[in-house]
């Protein structure tokens, strides 16, 4: 219901500074994530450590700092080509050179086997492949994969999530959807008809995979669709595929960002059977989500959830999404404020840019849902941003990626935490089966110490 096709924003510049002091939350705001398919090119790896080593040789901080994250501090000696072939297949998530050496010549002979379409005994046309999006269905065809595909795409982590029956939840969705988007709204309810119905005809399926990632859009669909098949007929073999990490890539986001080939051994590494403890984590976390209760959620959290790792971060990154006892702002809303604040000027697509590429933790918005955030802000009577609605000379609407944004001397209030965002806010919004609005006395984030407060 939800475009999982998502874009990787462009690079852009960002200040590191801020004219004001702001409520503390752990972002590493110096960090800058690369979008990568996991293609290492093993000769030029070699030239990277090359150039490593002579960087070193001259000292040069910068080189100093990356061989000290694998190094101690006060080794002795002069720098080898090994220290320096090491540093470089550590960066890209490897043991040792020789492991990386070994992964990117696999690599080579599984897209030269591609190429020539030899491929590998794969799936075959009975597996139905469930993903909450597009984003890999090309891909698997091109790696050899042959079964069907089926898309199930509500993003749960935006919007009502409400313990009702299934014909209220598809008209819940639909009817935010449509609106938070600027859908049509029997587009959009078409849509998760289909979807939905298709989720139904992969109860009689001989062999179902899953195919996720650990960020909150995926985890929370995950859960769903774990407690979803515990209940009723279920497929003869279902399986998932659940990763936060990939070998030769060190800035893993989602499975959309990766090589044909990477799918391949994805499917030969990672898929696992659906056990028992997947299905009752995945049927606590859905009741609890859909229930409104933050505390068995953030107990949920505290367990690391064994049966699948990947939910426990994604379930903590979702209690920050509360309102802040600091700010009353969820993270997403106090962090595109923080980046306009610190850019005045930059564009809205610039902004969604340095929120995906540096400060968000673990991210996981499409732009349309980026796009709504920025717009719920200015559910106010004075509005917190400047420049949202925004028509050019002719009076169409400039594209929102395109539009320039500023606080509004209310905005600059909200996030510094001299005015509580819901005091002002006219809208409502959801966490799960938790409203927000004037009226809301509770749970909140509390961002300094790190925990949920039952206010």
């Amino acid at each position: 219901m939800s475009d999982r096709q998502r874009t990787h924003p462009s690079n852009s510049p960002s200040s590191s500074t801020s004219t004001q002091a702001r409520p503390r939350v752990e972002i590493d705001e110096s960090y800058d994530r690369h979008f990568f398919s996991g293609r290492l090119n093993f000769e030029q790896q070699g030239k990277r450590a090359k150039e490593l080593l002579q960087a070193l040789r001259r000292g040069e901080e910068a080189a100093l700092d990356r061989v000290h994250t694998v190094f101690e501090r006060d080794k002795v000696g002069q720098w080898q080509l090994a220290d320096a072939q090491f540093v470089t297949a550590r960066e890209n998530g490897f043991a040792s050179w020789g492991k990386m050496k070994t992964h990117c010549e696999m690599m080579a002979l599984r897209r030269k086997q591609m190429e020539a379409e030899r491929f590998p005994v794969l799936d075959t046309r009975d597996v139905v492949h469930v993903r909450c999006g597009s984003d890999i269905q090309h891909s698997l065809t091109i790696a050899g994969f042959t079964g069907q595909f089926v898309e199930f795409a509500d993003p749960f982590c935006q919007g009502p999530v409400l313990d009702v029956s299934a014909k209220e939840h598809l008209a819940v969705r639909s009817a935010y959807l449509s609106s938070a988007y600027d859908l049509v709204h029997k587009d959009s309810l078409a849509r998760g008809q289909r979807e939905y119905a298709q989720l139904d005809a992969t109860r009689s399926a001989q062999h179902v995979v899953l195919w996720f990632e650990h960020d909150t859009y995926d985890q929370f669909i995950l859960a769903y669709l774990l407690d979803y098949f515990s209940n009723g007929k279920r497929p003869e073999t279902l399986e998932l595929i659940c990763i936060d990490q990939v070998s030769g890539v060190p800035d893993f986001v989602g499975l959309g960002q990766l090589a044909p080939e990477q799918l391949q051994v994805l499917w030969e590494e990672q898929r696992r059977p659906v056990t028992r403890d997947m299905f009752l984590l995945g049927s606590s976390v859905w009741s609890a989500y859909r229930g409104g209760d933050i505390s068995a959620l953030e107990k949920i959290a505290a367990t690391g959830t064994p049966a699948v790792p990947q939910m426990a971060g994604a379930l903590r990154r979702q209690l920050q999404e509360l309102p802040s006892v600091q700010t009353g702002l969820g993270l997403t809303q106090f962090l595109t404020l923080d980046i306009i604040a610190q850019n005045p000027g930059f564009t809205a697509g610039k902004v969604y840019s340095v929120l995906m590429r540096e400060r968000e933790p673990l991210p996981f918005l499409g732009d349309l849902m980026f796009w709504h955030v920025v717009q719920d802000l200015n559910h106010c009577e004075q509005g917190l941003i400047d420049g949202v609605d925004l028509s050019n000379e002719g009076g169409a609407k400039t594209p929102w990626p395109e539009r320039i944004l500023r606080l509004t001397e209310l905005g600059e209030d909200v996030v510094s935490g001299r005015i509580d965002f819901l005091s002002v806010y006219d809208g409502k919004r959801f966490v799960g089966g938790c409203v927000f609005d004037k009226t809301t006395t509770g749970p909140r984030w509390d961002d300094l110490k790190q925990t949920v407060e039952m206010l």
